[in-house]
C-alpha cells in the first residue's frame, strides 16, 4: 500500500505533519509548530494527527533540538497512560460506578497507613513529593474501566494477555504538582528560554517521570481494592510528556508517546473506543506516535456548545452505554466526546503513515473524572467525615 504524501512546511527546522489531507488541523496549532521550529537549536518538529494548540507550545508534537527547552514539555512532566489487566466476574457499569473510590482525596502516609494500595510502592516516593499522591487530577485525566472490543492483531494481543471481552483499567495521569513546581522554578528565572543546566533539569524531570508512573500504579491499586480484584502490573505504561536524550539531541514530547517498537494506548473519549497500538515510528516522526484523539474545541467552546445541546444527565451516559463519574458539571461539558477529534481518523493517519499498527480497541464501561459527591452510592470523603476543609 502506498504511503500518502506528507504535508511539509518551510521553516528553519524541518516540520512534518503526520495527518491526511482530510484530517482537520487547527491553524493555531500549525503556527505554534512553526514558532517552535524557529527556536535556536531546533532540528525537527514532528506533528501528530491529534495536534492542537497548547499554552505556548503545541500538544501532539515531538520536537528534537540541540537545546533543552523546559516549556516545550510543560508542567505535567511524566503524564502518561497505563493499562492494567482486570479480573472481575461481572462488570455492571452502574454498580461499579458507585464503588469507585474518591480519587480526589490524596493518600496520606500517616492517616492512610493501612490502605492496601501502598503495597505497590517499592522504595521511596520520588523527590519525597507526597502532595496529590494517589489522585487523578483534572483536565483530560481519567481512570477508566473498559472492555476489550475488536482485536486486530490476535497474536500480539495474546502476548499482552488480552482477548475479546477481557476487562482492563486505563489510567491517564501525571506528576500533579511536582511537574508544575519544576517548570515554575525554571520559568520564574528563565521564562521560555533554555535550561542553563540541562543535567540539573533532567534530574528533577526524571523524578517527575518516576512519580507519574508510581501515581498511575497507586490509582490502579486504589480502584482494584475498591472494586474487589487484586492489583496487577501494567501491561502498557508509556509517558507522553517528557524529554529524552536521543541521537545527540533533546527529544521533547508534548502529548506524543514513544513509538519506537512500544505498545501505546491512544486514548479516545469517554464515549468512543480507545486504540491499543504498537508503534514503529522512525526519525521522520521523531520516533513518536499520537497519544489521543486531540481536542477540536477549546474548553470555552465545548462548554458553550455543550450547554446548548446537552443536559448533565445526558453526558453521564455515553453513546457506547458507559457511565461517567464526574461531580464537576463544567468538566462534564469541557470533556464531552464532541470536543475531540475522531479517534478512528487519528489512528488511521498513524497507520497510513507507517507509524503504528492497531492491536485492539477498548470500549469504556465506567469513566472516572471526579467524585460524584451528589451520589448516594458514593462514600463520603474522609475529610468531610472528619470535619476538615479540603484545599
Amino acid at each position: 500500500m502506498s504511503v500518502p504524501s506528507l504535508r511539509r512546511e518551510s521553516t528553519p527546522a524541518t516540520l512534518t505533519v503526520f495527518a491526511s489531507p482530510t484530517s482537520w488541523i487547527e491553524s493555531d496549532a500549525l503556527a505554534q509548530c512553526r514558532q517552535v521550529a524557529a527556536l535556536d537549536g531546533m532540528v525537527h518538529v514532528a506533528a501528530m494527527p491529534d495536534l492542537h494548540p497548547g499554552k505556548g507550545a503545541p500538544i501532539g508534537a515531538a520536537m528534537s533540538s540541540t537545546v533543552l527547552y523546559p516549556f516545550l514539555v510543560g508542567s505535567d512532566i511524566g503524564c502518561g497512560i497505563a493499562v492494567f489487566p482486570v479480573r472481575l466476574r461481572r462488570a455492571v457499569p452502574e454498580k461499579l460506578a458507585g464503588r469507585f473510590p474518591d480519587l480526589d482525596s490524596p493518600l496520606d502516609p500517616v492517616r492512610d497507613a493501612d490502605d492496601p494500595a501502598w503495597s505497590v510502592l517499592t522504595g521511596d516516593v520520588p523527590a519525597g513529593h507526597l502532595d496529590g499522591l494517589g489522585t487523578v487530577g483534572r483536565g483530560n485525566h481519567f481512570v477508566e474501566l473498559s472492555r476489550v472490543g475488536t482485536v486486530f492483531a490476535a497474536e500480539h494481543a495474546r502476548r499482552l494477555g488480552l482477548d475479546v471481552g477481557d476487562l482492563v483499567l486505563i489510567v491517564h495521569s501525571g506528576s500533579r504538582g511536582l511537574g508544575e513546581r519544576i517548570l515554575r522554578a525554571h520559568t520564574e528565572v528563565h521564562g521560555a528560554g533554555p535550561a542553563p543546566d540541562p543535567a540539573a533539569y533532567l534530574a528533577r524531570h526524571d523524578d517527575a517521570v518516576r512519580w507519574g508512573a508510581l501515581n498511575r500504579r497507586l490509582l490502579a491499586a486504589r480502584v482494584a481494592y475498591a472494586l474487589g480484584f487484586e492489583p496487577a502490573e501494567p501491561i502498557v505504561d508509556e509517558c507522553h510528556n517528557l524529554v529524552e536524550v536521543r541521537d545527540g539531541t533533546y527529544l521533547h514530547r508534548k502529548g506524543a508517546a514513544p513509538g519506537d517498537g512500544r505498545d501505546v494506548l491512544v486514548a479516545g473519549t469517554r464515549g468512543t473506543p480507545s486504540y491499543l497500538v504498537t508503534g514503529h515510528a522512525g526519525p521522520d516522526a521523531n520516533h513518536s506516535v499520537a497519544h489521543g484523539a486531540g481536542r477540536k474545541m477549546s474548553r470555552a467552546d465545548a462548554l458553550r456548545r455543550g450547554r446548548a445541546k446537552h443536559t448533565v444527565e445526558e453526558l453521564r451516559r455515553t453513546p457506547v452505554g458507559s457511565v461517567v463519574v464526574c461531580g464537576d458539571r463544567q468538566l462534564l461539558f469541557e470533556e464531552a466526546p464532541t470536543a475531540y477529534k475522531r479517534i478512528e481518523q487519528v489512528v488511521a493517519d498513524l497507520e497510513s503513515h507507517g507509524l503504528a499498527t492497531p492491536v485492539a480497541t477498548t470500549v469504556p464501561l465506567v469513566t472516572y473524572k471526579t467524585p460524584d459527591v451528589g451520589s448516594a452510592a458514593r462514600p463520603q470523603r474522609r475529610d468531610d467525615r472528619r470535619g476538615r476543609s479540603r484545599r
